[in-house]
C-alpha cells in the first residue's frame, strides 16, 4: 500500500513537471477552488446537526471513557517504542500483555484484556484508533460512558477468546474485536430508536462522516486474520448483544446500574466456560530448544574427546564409557520429559513426534557407536554413522530457522 501511493505521488510529480507554466496555474486554480470548496462543505453548519449537537450536549456534554481508552492505547504503545525489543517480537508483545495461550491459559487470564491495548505496529494503532475515536465519542454520549466502557471489555475479551481458541501458541494483540464490538452497540442503538419512542435521533449526515474511517478499518481487518477467525464477528455480535441489553424499553435514560453489572457479570461466566477447556496448555518450544542445545553441546563434548583420542591421550574403552556415563542418560532424560508434557497443541504434536523420533534415533546412534568402540568393530562404526546422519534429519525438522 505504501509503495502504491509513493508511485502514485512520483506519477504526478511528474506529470505536473511536465506541464506548461499557464497549465500549471490553470490546475493550481481548480485544486484551490477544489480545496475551498471541500472546506465550506466540512465548516456548513447543517441545522439538522445543529439540533442533533444541542441533544448531544444536553444527554452528556462530554465524553470521558473514549478519551481514555485512545489515551491508554497510545501511551502503552510509546512505552513500546523506548522499552527493550522490536514491536513486532513476539516476546515483545507477550511482555507487554499480549494473548498467548500457554500463559494466559496457565493463571495468566488477564492477558483476555490486556491484549486489546497492545499494539504491534503503528499502522495497526492508528487504524485501530481511527477506527473508533470517531465513533466512540459519539456511542459514549448516546448511551452513557458505563455502558460503552462495558461493551469495549466484553467485546474485546470476546475476540481475545476467540483469538486463543484459534491460535493457541500464537500471539495475538490488538482492539479490533473491541471497536467491532462498538459497532455492534451502535446497530443495536439504531434498531431499538427505530421501534422506541426517542427524543434523540442521529442524522444521516452525521452517519455519513463516520463511515469513512469505519471502511479504512474494516479494509484493514480484511488484510488480516481478525475477520477471516472469527474474532471481529463475535466482537461484533458482542456489542450488538451488549446495545440490545442497555438500550432496549429504556429510550433516552442510560442503562440502570443493575443491568450493566448483569452484562458484565454474563461476559465474564461466557469467557470463562468458554476458556475452561483451554486451561493448562503447554509451550513446547522450550523443550524443544532445551533438546536441541544438548545435541549441540553433546556434539561438541565427543568432537574434543575424539582430539583426545587421536592424540593417544585416551582409549577407545573411556570414549564408550563417556557415551555410556553421558549421552545416553541426557538423551533419555530429554525423552522422559518430552513425554511428560501434557496439553500439547494440536500445532506443536508434529513438532514433539519429530523430537521423540530424533530422541530415539540419536540414543540408537550412541550405543551402537560405543558398541563399535569396545571391539574396534569398523562395521559398527560405520553403522553408528549411518543411524546418526537420520537422527540429525529429524533433528532438522525441529531445529529453530534461525540455526540452520
Amino acid at each position: 500500500m505504501i509503495l502504491f501511493i509513493i508511485a502514485i505521488t512520483v506519477v504526478l510529480v511528474l506529470v505536473f513537471r511536465a506541464m506548461t507554466p499557464e497549465e500549471r496555474t490553470r490546475l493550481t486554480s481548480r485544486a484551490l477552488a477544489s480545496a475551498r470548496q471541500v472546506k465550506d462543505a466540512a465548516t456548513h453548519r447543517r441545522p439538522e446537526l445543529e439540533e442533533f449537537r444541542e441533544a448531544l450536549d444536553a444527554r452528556a456534554r462530554r465524553a470521558i471513557v473514549m478519551p481514555a481508552i485512545v489515551a491508554l492505547n497510545v501511551a502503552i504503545f510509546v512505552f513500546m517504542l523506548f522499552g527493550a525489543g522490536a514491536l513486532a517480537d513476539p516476546n515483545t508483545l507477550v511482555a507487554w500483555g499480549g494473548n498467548f495461550g500457554p500463559r494466559t491459559t496457565n493463571g495468566e487470564w488477564w492477558r483476555f484484556v490486556t491484549a486489546m491495548f497492545v499494539h504491534a505496529g503503528m499502522l495497526h494503532l492508528l487504524v485501530n484508533l481511527a477506527g473508533v475515536a470517531q465513533i466512540g465519542l459519539l456511542v459514549e454520549r448516546l448511551v452513557g460512558p458505563a455502558a460503552l466502557a462495558g461493551t469495549y471489555l466484553a467485546a474485546g475479551a470476546l475476540a481475545s477468546l476467540v483469538n486463543l481458541s484459534t491460535y493457541p501458541v500464537g500471539v495475538t494483540v490488538g482492539a479490533s474485536g473491541a471497536i467491532f464490538g462498538i459497532y455492534g452497540l451502535l446497530v443495536a442503538w439504531l434498531i431499538c430508536h427505530i421501534f422506541q419512542r426517542a427524543t434523540i435521533t442521529i442524522p444521516a449526515r452525521a452517519l455519513q462522516r463516520l463511515v469513512p474511517a469505519a471502511i479504512l478499518f474494516i479494509i484493514y481487518n480484511l488484510s488480516t486474520d481478525s475477520i477471516a477467525n472469527g474474532a471481529a464477528l463475535a466482537g461484533c455480535l458482542a456489542g450488538f448483544a451488549c446495545g440490545l441489553a442497555v438500550t432496549i424499553r429504556i429510550g433516552d435514560r442510560e442503562p440502570p446500574v443493575r443491568r450493566l453489572a448483569a452484562l458484565v457479570a454474563a461476559t465474564v461466566a461466557i469467557v470463562v466456560a468458554s476458556a475452561v477447556p483451554l486451561r493448562g496448555l503447554v509451550d513446547v518450544r522450550p523443550e524443544i530448544a532445551r533438546i536441541v542445545a544438548s545435541e549441540d553441546r553433546m556434539a561438541s563434548t565427543y568432537e574434543e574427546q575424539i582430539k583426545r583420542f587421536r592424540n593417544g591421550k585416551i582409549t577407545a574403552d573411556a570414549l564408550a564409557a563417556l557415551i555410556d556415563r553421558t549421552m545416553i542418560p541426557e538423551l533419555q532424560g530429554s525423552r522422559a520429559r518430552l513425554k511428560a508434557l501434557d496439553r500439547v497443541p494440536q500445532e506443536h504434536q508434529p513438532i514433539v513426534a519429530s523430537a521423540d523420533e530424533y530422541l530415539r534415533i540419536r540414543e540408537e546412534s550412541w550405543r551402537v557407536r560405543a558398541e563399535g568402540l569396545r571391539k574396534s568393530n569398523m562395521r559398527k562404526l560405520g553403522q553408528a554413522e549411518r543411524v546418526e546422519r537420520v537422527s540429525l534429519e529429524a533433528l532438522q525438522r525441529i531445529r529453530p530457522v534461525d540455526q540452520k
